[in-house]
């Protein structure tokens, strides 16, 4: 993995620490990263590896499009909190690219303007929302009509399509190595195959040891009931991701036209897709059978019929072999917002919990990092306000022992993305 330590041990024994960080996906590195300096003693733990969930199996997007699109915020919360919410994404963008040039962390790191991409009338609508709120907001795009979409994508299924700059595409897995390394030099201690069981005041505890600890950040995802009664306000949504043999530089021509690009479409579940640095094209979807499904499905026929509609719609790529899939599991909220919050019961402990997209977690870990800091740059009040567990729903979180959790979320889900005006947002 590119590391001179790519297993770290697990924790035996207790110890004490100044701070300790659960969970070492992209928030908790981010978390870990901001208190280097710091004067403090900080401990990470991870129950796989670094980047071992959620983070490594992602598909390296860093966009501020993580789930919702500005015209989506825009509606939501007004101009400001549009503003600030899209700030949020951007600057977690902004953190990652600053550490891997920084620590010139090897991670395939490609700058790839975003392609929107709209599917029939309502895909065109969407694009033509997105961008009057860019220009609403004063950010910059260029807009594609159905017959030009073809000089930058090879296909001519698609409605129309936007495009902004200041994105990147990434190899996360090897970003979250990069991030441990960098750790490790400057004294952060790490544990990895050190699941936390169980927590007691300062202590929380796993199969080996235990860590006790004047300050506590939760950066977890699948949190337990034992851990977190918070638990109830995560949701989870499979997707599968593709790989496929190299491309050759004509292929690549035919393919993006202009240069490679982060493209998705405007469907509800969504098909994603970019080139790696190895040219490669990384390919990402699923179904909405199996997205919300309670159990989990491991064969390959939800990332086959994904790969073959990508397939009918831009026909260069038809004779391309995929040669590997995965498939995961990604954490979110009923609104696809991050729940961050310090624990009331217990005020020496951070929770950074359903952060959709790196850049949301690394902003996230950051910020309650710098809250345990006790830096007064950020306006605590305000995030704490967007990323409160409390804030509501068209169908409050009880009615789930009635309704199912499957249910409730949809609709919730479903609102909050299309539908829901925040009735104190200011146009």
């Amino acid at each position: 993995m590119g590391i001179k330590e790519p297993i770290r041990p697990p924790l035996r024994g207790h110890i004490k620490t100044d701070v300790l960080i659960v969970g070492a996906g992209v928030a908790g590195l981010s978390a870990a990263l901001c208190l280097i300096g710091s004067g403090k003693k900080v401990v990470l733990v991870d129950k796989n590896i670094c980047g071992g969930s959620s983070t490594g199996k992602s598909a390296g997007f860093l966009t501020p499009d993580s789930e919702l699109e500005l015209s989506q915020l825009l509606r939501k919360y007004g101009i400001n909190g549009a503003r600030d919410l899209w700030g949020v994404a951007a600057k977690g963008v902004e953190i990652m690219v600053d550490n891997i040039q920084k620590h010139r962390i090897e991670c395939d790191l490609q700058v790839q303007d975003c392609l929107f991409l709209g599917k029939g009338a309502s895909g065109w609508k969407d694009v033509q929302e997105e961008v009057e709120s860019r220009k609403k907001l004063g950010y910059s795009s260029t807009i594609y009509e159905e017959s030009e979409v073809p000089s930058v994508i090879g296909s001519h299924v698609y409605s129309g399509a936007i495009r902004y700059s200041g994105t990147y595409g990434v190899n996360p897995l090897l970003y979250a190595q990069g991030i441990k390394q960098v750790l490790l030099d400057n004294g952060t201690e790490i544990f990895e195959s050190s699941e936390v069981l169980s927590w007691e005041g300062h202590t929380v505890h796993t199969h080996l040891g235990s860590v006790t600890a004047d300050k506590i950040i939760f950066c977890i995802d699948k949190p337990k009931p034992e851990i977190t009664k918070y638990n109830q306000s995560v949701y989870h949504a499979q997707t599968f991701l593709s790989i496929s043999e190299p491309l050759g530089d004509e292929d690549i021509a035919k393919l993006f036209p202009q240069g490679p690009m982060q493209c998705w479409d405007s469907d509800l579940i969504y098909t994603y897709f970019r080139l790696t640095g190895t040219k490669r094209l990384l390919v990402g979807g699923g179904d909405m059978i199996t997205t919300y499904a309670k159990n989990d499905t491991t064969t390959p026929r939800v990332i086959d019929h994904v790969i073959h509609e990508l397939k009918e719609k831009i026909p260069s790529i038809r004779p391309l072999r995929f040669t590997q899939y995965w498939q995961g599991r990604i954490d979110m909220t009923r609104d696809l917002v991050p729940t961050v919050l310090i624990d009331p019961e217990r005020p020496w402990t951070h929770f950074v919990l359903g952060c959709v997209g790196l850049p949301w977690g690394t902003f996230c870990g950051n910020f309650v990092a710098q809250n345990v800091l006790d830096d007064q740059a950020l306006d605590y009040e305000k995030y704490y306000r967007y990323f409160s567990p409390n804030r509501k729903f068209v169908i409050p979180l009880w009615m789930e022992s009635i309704f199912g959790k499957r249910l409730v979320f949809t609709i919730n889900n479903a609102w909050a993305k299309y539908r829901q005006r925040d009735a104190s947002a200011k146009s």
